[in-house]
């Protein structure tokens, strides 16, 4: 074998080495995404888990429980009483007695470790879908520092006495320990300064701390720490769900400032009954929008939002809310139990409460972005005619699928209003 032979043949056994690798590779991290890092299971309910991959799981018990998850059909192991070894080449089925968390190691082909699972046991669930619109106020916590720049002073300078001591997405909460309640109070308390030190106690994230800053008149006399803030906000929405206690939850995500695009800390909030007045379709590239009318009075509120969180947002229905929904509550539908296919969707559009008809086209089971759990596609002509898909004000319509709910609307793909996502109904209930 002559020189250029080896080579040659030197390469092509590097090709197939590469390939191979490429292969195992790729096959590694398809399998490692096939399997969620959480599932959850029922309480007292057969579950059958079937992950279509060549995976073993030890599955931990709870050491002073020791019998409180059984799984059924599993070969006899040496693995100790304190776990149980499973086989995922066919379907394993899991029954639990109590609400715990086991943590279940996955290893491909029994050998080489996948990944570490949570299995967490919840008690089931029974929701009432929604769908009705709502208006939403929110107060923040504190005032909260949307700009930071300059100003001209009276002697003509530019100055900008918060530079470098505030920045977006701060709260301010205290001004000489005194709380500030809201951004009237806080520019009274900048106003009345005389150009004298202020503390101000600021909240960046989980840090509070305080900063020291004075401020100076603008060249209309009048005091300015060179900051833009905001303490409310407002919009419409969707209802999701509503529970036997009168517990809700909307919108699927939480609300953002339009500003820092951060989540804003809520101090209190209120659910409004709204009436949705105008509809702008949706188009490739320009999301539609449903305009609704908010009158903020005392016999329009529907509830008290206590949390704003990446699920969505949260609270207690009054009595008002409640009347509204006198029918059966549906099961929830846990992730692994969902399937590609038709669905169905409720929201309002012209006035009364309709359900429609959507494909789920996708189920991302271990998806970072849990507002994206869900892909689908709106079929219904009916809300295609109407709204021309999904259209801002829609987020938080409850989907549904085989009687069983399923998570709630999200987000509308820009380039295809009928596209768009949505988050599993357990991560709803995990605020």
């Amino acid at each position: 074998m002559n020189l250029r032979e080896q080579r040659y043949r030197r390469f092509l056994i590097y090709c197939l080495f590469c390939s191979i690798v490429t292969l195992a590779v790729t096959g590694y991290f398809y399998c490692y995404s096939k399997v969620p890092s959480n599932i959850k299971i029922r309480a007292g309910i057969e579950q059958t888990l079937d992950f279509g991959i060549p995976v073993t799981g030890e599955l931990s018990k709870n050491a002073e429980y020791p019998e409180a998850i059984t799984v059924s059909e599993q070969p006899v192991s040496n693995v100790p009483k304190s776990a149980v070894n499973m086989e995922f080449n066919e379907s394993v089925t899991l029954c639990a007695s109590q609400t715990e968390v086991y943590q279940l190691q996955l290893k491909l082909f029994g050998v080489i470790p996948l990944k570490e699972v949570e299995v967490e046991v919840i008690e089931d669930r029974a929701l009432i879908p929604a769908g009705i619109p709502i208006g939403i106020y929110v107060k923040t916590e504190g005032v909260l520092v949307i700009g930071v720049g300059e100003f001209t002073t009276q002697d003509g300078t530019s100055s900008a006495p918060s530079k470098y001591l505030l920045k977006n997405g701060d709260y301010i909460l205290a001004v000489n320990n005194h709380p500030v309640e809201g951004k009237a109070e806080f520019m009274e308390m900048v106003s009345v300064s005389e150009g004298k030190e202020l503390v101000l106690t600021v909240k960046r994230g989980e840090e509070k701390f305080d900063v020291k800053t004075i401020p100076l008149l603008n060249e209309n006399g009048e005091y300015k720490l060179g900051i833009w803030i905001r303490d409310n906000a407002q919009g419409i929405g969707t209802l999701t769900y509503l529970d036997a206690d009168g517990n809700f939850g909307a919108l699927g995500h939480g609300i953002n400032d339009v500003d820092t695009s951060e989540l804003l800390e809520l101090d209190s909030g209120t659910l409004y009954n709204t009436e949705i007045i105008g509809i702008r379709k949706g188009v490739s590239g320009t999301p539609g929008e449903m305009t609704g009318l908010i009158e903020y009075e005392q016999k329009n509120i529907l509830g008290e939002i206590t949390v704003n969180s990446l699920e969505g947002i949260f609270g207690k229905g009054n009595e008002q809310l409640q009347e509204q929904f006198q029918q059966s509550a549906m099961p929830i539908a846990l992730k692994q139990e969902l399937e590609l296919g038709p669905a169905q969707i409720l929201c309002t559009v012209e006035g009364y409460t309709e359900i429609y008809d959507i494909e789920i086209t996708e189920l991302n089971l271990n998806n970072d972005n849990i507002n994206r759990g869900i892909t689908l596609e709106i079929t219904d002509p009916r809300l295609l005619e109407q709204t021309g898909g999904i259209v801002q004000g829609m987020s938080g319509a409850p989907i549904v699928q085989k009687g069983r709910i399923a998570g709630a609307v999200t987000h509308v793909l820009v380039n295809d209003p009928t596209k768009g996502f949505g988050i599993f109904i357990e991560n709803m209930l995990e605020h």
